[in-house]
């Protein structure tokens, strides 16, 4: 039995005049209704409301007071639906009307209203009288019976057997509907290999996502083997890679939570995160706290939680809070000014499913207070340092590559002494500008424009000496360090 049939019978079970259901399926809803009901010994009627028809078999009841009170006036019994009656709950006629229903139907064993809505508007006036179902979307077992029927409508198998289960696992998340049109979109194009599929359920989802405004999709562009340095970061992200599954979870393993990274601004932080998405091939979403705080979308702490229900349903996912002392709201000695959003996010962290992962970055990272460094907020904390000559000769050749220069022309041991402090960001820019000047000129670049660009840059140790030392002093004892190097290399400065 579904998940969803479970919610339905305790609907009947528990005999409440009136039951709020919040889900936009409407027919996943009306059809799971009508089945619970036919295995009732005495199902009684079905009756629909609607703003544009009124209630079934009741003439004059387009209105949603005057359907309410003759409901109650006439009696009538059996299960009666009111499809999206939200909007409605703004009025004052209607929030009375719902009272007296609720009154009159206590005690009425054959009489049970049910509102249906896309939207959750609940007034303070009928929060204690109306029971409340909030349906999440189709659970492994439903998805598992659509990927089916789509599968015996094909003349071909859709999905292979064996890539079923992460295929199943990969849809949740999306609605009924959702997940039909996707495998008809993969039908259509007959796109049918676990990666083509898995490519087109992330493209749903940052659909889905982006509705919400304040989440952002970010694509599996990039592979961790284009990260340069910070090797026991890379070596534990690989370890983890088989852990961060359902079977995994089935089997007791305990799985990741959540990985901070702080560390000197431009070392590959925000890099790290995003190749987590290819590494584990699940996708990555953005949390942009800056519109969760701009209004736009009611009062920050309702966006924030409706932020958290978004990625909630799209598990599973990591889930990307960029500098994350700013995104809390803690200001630079780390005092909480958004103290109901801090608060919140520890709970959920402890809380939240299993298949989320959180992956935080921070620069300020004395501005982070004892409650997120602490054990079992995140599994490990990572320092990111600025890279050391073979790392730095790494991050060259991997940019160099990404702009087709030889390799063979460059003299990477004098790159590494031109470049000692310098970041990777910085070394990324250096390339992109060199190979800038050659196009410009309409030639191949050369060691030579390379040389000429690192002359001009300063680098960001040598313009924040004070704040960098200060950085990797405090996290000297405190992070474990992304390097392979290790704290050996936080005494270079």
């Amino acid at each position: 039995m579904s998940e969803l049939h479970t919610q339905l019978e305790s609907i009947f079970a528990g005999q409440s005049p009136i039951v709020y259901i919040h889900s936009p399926e409407e027919e996943r809803i009306m059809r799971g209704i009508r089945e619970v009901l036919k295995k009732q010994s005495d199902p009684g009627s079905l009756h629909c409301w609607s703003c544009l028809s009124g209630l079934e078999g009741v003439p004059d009841s387009i209105s949603a007071a005057h359907a309410l009170q003759k409901l109650v006036q006439e009696d009538l019994r059996g299960v009666l639906i009111f499809k999206d009656l939200a909007p409605f709950l703004q009025q004052a006629e209607v929030v009375r009307a719902l009272r007296e229903a609720f009154i009159d139907g206590q005690g009425k064993k054959d009489r049970t209203i049910i509102l249906l809505c896309a939207d959750l508007t609940l007034p303070e006036a009928l929060k204690k009288e109306i029971q409340l179902l909030d349906v999440p979307p189709p659970g492994e077992e439903e998805i598992l019976l659509l990927v089916q029927q789509v599968n015996q409508h094909q003349e071909q198998t859709l999905i292979p057997e064996k890539a079923v289960r992460e295929i199943t696992l990969a849809l949740k998340g999306l609605t009924e509907n959702e997940i039909l049109f996707v495998l008809q979109r993969v039908a259509s194009s007959g796109k049918t290999t676990k990666e083509e599929l898995l490519d087109q359920i992330f493209s749903e989802k940052k659909n889905v996502v982006k509705k919400s405004g304040f989440l952002e999709f970010s694509p599996p562009r990039w592979k961790i083997g284009e990260l340069g340095g910070l090797d026991n970061l890379k070596d534990w992200l690989r370890k983890r890679e088989k852990i961060f599954s359902r079977e995994a979870l089935a089997a007791g393993v305990p799985i990741p939570k959540g990985l901070l990274m702080m560390g000197v601004s431009g070392c590959g932080k925000s890099l790290a995160v995003k190749t987590i998405s290819s590494l584990w091939n699940i996708p990555l979403f953005r949390l942009d706290m800056n519109l969760v705080f701009s209004g736009l979308y009611g009062s920050p702490e309702a966006a924030f939680h409706r932020a958290l229900k978004t990625i909630e349903a799209v598990a599973p996912a990591v889930l990307w809070i960029d500098e994350i002392e700013n995104a809390l709201g803690l200001d630079e000695t780390g005092q909480k000014i958004a103290s109901h959003i801090f608060s919140s996010f520890l709970t959920w962290m402890q809380e939240k499913p299993p298949l989320i992962f959180i992956a935080a970055t921070a620069n300020k990272i004395q501005a982070l207070p004892a409650e997120i460094l602490r054990k079992g907020r995140f599994d490990e904390v990572f320092f990111c340092d600025l890279p050391t000559q073979l790392e730095r000769e790494e991050i060259f050749r991997i940019h160099l590559a990404r702009n087709d220069a030889n390799l063979e022309e460059f003299d990477f041991k004098m790159l590494q002494v031109m470049t000692d402090g310098w970041n990777g960001a910085e070394i990324e820019q250096a390339v992109i500008s060199a190979r800038t000047d050659a196009f410009y000129e309409k030639r191949p670049f050369t060691q030579r424009d390379l040389s000429n660009v690192i002359a001009k840059i300063v680098p960001l140790s040598d313009t924040m000496e004070q704040q960098i030392k200060s950085i990797r002093s405090w996290a000297f004892s405190r992070a474990t360090p992304a390097s392979k190097f290790g704290k050996s290399a936080a005494k270079r400065m």
